[in-house]
């Protein structure tokens, strides 16, 4: 892995491809999470299927968490790499001017965004093994929709959700349409893909904030 990865567009491809792996997989959530607002009843019946598949927590859900490791270890990597390159600084560069503040603070929005990435699994993730293999409570079919509700009752917890996803729509802006440009993709296709990209960046995290309050103000009683 570590010969294969040593060149510098090798490097950026792997982080392009991981990136995209992880834009898969949030539109997946994102389908699953906006059934809570629709149908508790489906919503239910789709978690519960994902949380006791064996292909689904066997194979997949390790993958996504060494894809989730790998991104933003290569992330911080690139960026050390890439500012000990710099040997040559100009005092007339405008920073503003040439690139876009997203593009300019990946390596903060990326952070922030793993940093939430661990409150997410706290709050979901640990609670599951917890639940099934440390309790070894009985599985009940019906009880994610009330967890998840239970875990937006908090205005502060609902905030930090609302205020992360504000800076992965930042992080997605970027990085989304950077991924394809890493993989040297450039056509006809190019300009329509660019503003997929933008959509798909304002579009999912903003779906993920009205999920967030959703079900902050529409409390179970």
């Amino acid at each position: 892995m570590m010969g294969i990865l040593s060149s510098s567009i090798a490097r950026k491809v792997a982080m392009a491809l991981s990136g995209l792996f992880l834009v898969v997989f949030l539109a997946q959530h994102f389908t699953i999470n906006v059934i809570s607002v629709i149908n508790p009843d489906t919503f239910n019946s789709w978690s519960h299927f994902m949380g006791t598949n064996v292909l689904v927590q066997g194979v997949l859900q390790p993958i996504l968490i060494f894809g989730v490791i790998f991104h933003f270890c290569m992330g911080i990597f690139l960026e050390i790499k890439n500012n000990s390159a710099r040997k040559i600084k100009y005092k007339s560069y405008k920073g503003d001017r040439n690139s876009t503040w997203a593009s300019r603070y990946m390596i903060v929005t990326g952070l922030v965004v793993l940093a939430f990435l661990g409150l997410h699994f706290y709050d979901f993730w640990f609670h599951e093994i917890t639940y099934k293999y440390l309790e070894s409570n009985p599985e009940d079919p019906t009880r994610y929709y009330p967890e998840l509700v239970e875990k937006f009752r908090s205005p502060v917890r609902t905030g930090i959700y609302c205020v992360s996803f504000v800076l992965l729509m930042l992080h997605l802006w970027h990085g989304f349409s950077s991924s394809f440009q890493s993989m040297g993709w450039n056509n006809k296709y190019s300009k329509g893909l660019r503003a997929f990209t933008q959509v798909y960046a304002i579009a999912i995290p903003l779906g993920f904030i009205f999920i967030a309050l959703y079900l902050h103000f529409n409390q179970i009683h």
